[in-house]
């Protein structure tokens, strides 16, 4: 099931930590003729596939720990060929991604394959530390970039390496191509995966191409606002002024952990048309506010900040089971800084529950005509932060044999082709099973003492006395 051989390399990168690996590429070549002429189709993106915000690689690990009754089996050859199978179902991802005109993406599924690694490192689930989250040690050692690999067109979709550690236990690292899936979408072929895997002959969901469904009108038309594309300049200019000041060796990532009684705290400090907001929505309006003072715009400047809806279940007819393309839209909540600096979070969390609340099936189409009317545009990241929801994901359940994850989610934290302007929530729990939301953030060093200062203070409990009389009024 694998391609011509194995292809040995070595980097000294992997000399440091004792890993040693070798890629193989893995494909459907000679899987049956049943799907031979899909194979040799051509099949075209949606449009809300081949916007430019979506054209980068995203990494994602799943970590598990020795498992007695798996003695004897080997993680790599078991989901080598759970893999090579799964494709069978899964063609297009065996393809390779092409751009045609008017810079729409198309799939030609030629049945070129994945990359395949398999590696081993002299070091155990334990040094990872007690709390697992990213970014993760050696993280470009256990998802190593195959060169020539990483480009959005012309490269394999998705790039597999199975890590086995010193302790038994072993870690699967995908990197995705974005254009083609997201965290649901890979979720579903990773259950796929799973299931063949212990022995079933096809998935539990037959996947669904279906990509017409998210496309265009002809002409668009454009009938709602969408303020996370109303600066269409190159991207790479747009950050806030203060990341294009410092060079890039004092931006740094750190992740900061939410209890529940920390959640449960913030929402004692909201009025009660709000305190019952998603948990979600309660942080992204804590972060926004505590990144703005962190970074000190003009009072004067508009922020924005972006956020995942799923619009799987939002259109009409829904979109099948099965799907796996693309299928989230990020409205963005717009404010002037220095308001939102001023006011108490609850005011950014009445912004964002109102633009996500304005998202329907007339504003998921009117973004698909945007972005074609637009050329296909990256969102905009003039003063941005754009925040999703990782926690229900999922990716802990994956059990290719060796039971449940210890970790399942992002393996670097921030997902984007700015990951300076996002945070992914993840789900974390330390060795004692006491469970957190890890929420990664990247600033500049001197940001980020004082963004840890403001959200300290917000997570210490402390109720506005504004909403307290507002309480103590609406009880009398």
């Amino acid at each position: 099931m694998y391609g011509d051989g194995e292809i040995n390399y070595s980097d000294n990168r992997f000399a440091k930590t004792g890993l040693r690996a070798k890629k193989r590429d893995s494909s459907t070549k000679g899987c049956g003729g049943a799907h031979r002429s899909l194979w040799l189709q051509r099949s075209p993106l949606p449009d809300i596939d081949s916007q430019e915000g979506l054209r980068f690689q995203v990494p994602f690990m799943v970590m598990y720990r020795r498992d007695p009754s798996m003695e004897g089996k080997d993680p790599v050859g078991v989901i080598g060929k759970a893999l090579a199978e799964t494709l069978v179902f899964y063609y297009p991802l065996a393809g390779r991604i092409r751009e045609g005109s008017d810079r729409k993406l198309i799939v030609n599924c030629t049945a070129e394959g994945v990359l395949f690694i398999e590696a081993d490192a002299d070091v155990r689930i334990d040094q990872f530390g007690d709390v697992l989250h990213p970014p993760f040690p050696c993280f470009h050692e256990l998802l190593y970039q195959v060169p020539g690999s990483q480009g959005i067109t012309n490269s394999p979709l998705l790039l597999i390496q199975v890590t086995r550690l010193k302790c038994g236990g072993f870690i699967l690292a995908i990197r995705l191509n974005h254009a083609v899936t997201d965290a649901p979408g890979l979720l579903q072929f990773l259950k796929a995966l799973s299931v063949i895997a212990k022995g079933s002959s096809q998935p539990s969901i037959i996947p669904v191409w279906h990509r017409e469904l998210l496309t265009a009108r002809n002409p668009p038309r454009v009938t709602r606002n969408h303020h996370e594309y109303d600066d269409p300049l190159p991207y790479i200019n747009q950050l806030h002024p203060i990341f294009m000041s410092v060079p890039p060796q004092d931006i740094v990532q750190r992740s900061f952990f939410v209890r529940p009684s920390q959640i449960v705290a913030l929402r004692r400090q909201l009025p009660n048309h709000l305190a019952q907001s998603p948990t979600f929505d309660v942080l992204a309006a804590c972060l926004w506010r505590c990144r703005t003072i962190a970074l000190r715009p003009p009072p004067e400047a508009e922020v924005l900040l972006m956020s995942i809806v799923g619009v799987r279940s939002l259109l009409k007819p829904q979109l099948p089971v099965g799907y796996y393309g693309n299928g989230f839209v990020y409205p963005a909540a717009v404010s002037a800084a220095g308001k939102l600096m001023d006011n108490h979070f609850g005011y950014a969390l009445g912004l964002i529950r109102k633009e996500k609340a304005a998202v329907d099936e007339e504003h998921v189409q009117s973004l698909l005509d945007l972005t074609v009317a637009k050329g296909r545009p990256h969102h905009t990241t003039v003063r941005s932060f754009m925040v999703m929801d990782m926690t229900r994901a999922g990716f802990g359940d994956v059990d290719v044999g060796w039971g449940k994850a210890v970790y399942g989610g992002l393996a670097y934290g921030l997902s984007s082709i700015v990951p300076e302007i996002t945070s992914n929530f993840m789900p974390s729990r330390n060795s004692k099973g006491e469970r957190f939301i890890g929420m990664p953030i990247s600033l500049p060093a001197q940001a980020m003492e004082a963004f840890a200062r403001e959200l300290s203070e917000m997570l210490s409990g402390e109720e506005d006395p504004s909403i307290s009389a507002s309480r103590m009024k609406s009880s009398i």
